[in-house]
């Protein structure tokens, strides 16, 4: 299963963060798969 979708984060402040509940909240179906991979491409200005 292919599953390709734009998700936007709220701003922070420079630094290192954890998005993990951020990009599971965007993306429910992960929660039914058993196994996966995940790329993220993190885009900034």
């Amino acid at each position: 299963m292919w599953i390709q979708r734009e998700i936007r984060l709220r701003a922070r402040p420079r630094g290192f963060h954890l998005v993990t509940r951020e990009v599971l909240g965007a993306l429910p179906e992960l929660g039914s798969m058993p196994v996966g991979l995940l790329h993220l491409l993190l885009q900034h200005t």
